[in-house]
């Protein structure tokens, strides 16, 4: 066994659909009571060693946390000054996991109003009106978690090789996927938007400046294939016609960017070389297709002295 398992969207669409909902209740948190940061990097959660993180949030003089592991399969809420709530997480509609946590968080002096409508999913029900998605497979949520930590432990080994401004390897819960920006350093023509449920200005904030973006997304309705993705934005001229490796890759003109199916990896001989060798020639394709400063930019490839 290489650490990495199988994740067949079909097989759990359903705790997807949950997980998702769950997620933007938890993720919704940070977008209340965090300091806007650029690009909303202040909204992404945190992969653990045993699920996900909110880490510290602030909340006046205190600050809280909210953790989902994905082991034992709990959540817990934890707050600076020693008080803690959890629940398991198990089948339940999303209205009473969102009645629950907020509940949790009102016994701790916690109080928090979040938007209750989900982001970047057609047609959702309000977070605490939705009964019908409550499905919950322990197991494959525990397969998506270890897929994550996976994804992140080469992402960030991809991400120690450039020295410009680069987002941490983060997790969206707006559209459940693991990401890692690159930028060149440059303004970028203004985002057109109209990504679904998600606002404009959220878009044209993240996309502000050129960048090289890659990442792991486990599937989803529309797209049930997991995948490794890397985008440009702008993208330059021919950046869809670049050559990229592996030969699995290849680029999809339906979601404008180059994906690499997640069972490429998986089943490699050396997964993390495979990987790494994408992320690397996606972005080559677009730094050099998007006359970026590279000698400035960028590490030698080759492992780094550690300082000691």
């Amino acid at each position: 066994m290489n650490g990495w398992p199988e994740l067949e969207y079909g097989a759990w669409r359903e705790t997807h659909a949950t997980l998702h909902r769950w997620l933007q209740v938890v993720g919704k948190l940070r977008v209340a009571c965090a300091p806007w940061v650029n690009h909303s990097w202040h909204v992404s959660l945190a992969v653990t060693a045993r699920g996900l993180s909110t880490l510290t949030i602030p909340h006046g003089a205190r600050a809280f946390q909210v953790d989902l592991d994905f082991i034992a399969h709990e959540l817990r809420v934890l707050t600076s000054d020693g008080g803690v709530r959890g629940m398991a997480l198990a089948p339940q509609p999303v209205a009473a996991f969102y009645r629950r946590l907020m509940g949790m968080l009102d016994e701790l002096g916690v109080r928090v109003a979040i938007a209750r409508k989900p982001n970047e999913i057609e047609d959702a029900v309000l977070l605490d009106e939705d009964e019908t998605h409550r499905a919950y497979d322990a197991d494959a949520v525990t397969r998506f978690w270890r897929a994550l930590l996976q994804a992140e432990r080469v992402m960030n080994v991809f991400r120690a090789r450039f020295r410009g401004k680069s987002s941490p390897v983060h997790f969206f819960w707006g559209n459940t996927d693991l990401a890692l920006t690159r930028f060149s350093g440059r303004r970028a023509p203004e985002h057109p938007g109209g990504r679904p449920n998600l606002p404009d200005a959220v878009l044209r904030d993240a996309y502000s400046h050129e960048c090289s973006e890659c990442g792991f997304w486990p599937g989803g309705e529309e797209h049930p294939e997991a995948v490794f993705y890397s985008l440009a934005y702008p993208e330059p001229p021919a950046f869809r016609d670049a050559v990229v490796q592996p030969p699995g890759a290849h680029y999809s003109r339906e979601l404008a960017e180059f994906v690499l199916p997640y069972d490429e990896v998986r089943r490699a001989s050396e997964p993390d070389a495979l990987l790494l060798e994408f992320l690397q020639s996606a972005y080559e394709a677009a730094a050099r297709l998007g006359d970026w400063e590279r000698e400035a930019l960028e590490f030698d490839v080759r492992p780094q002295r550690r300082c000691r």
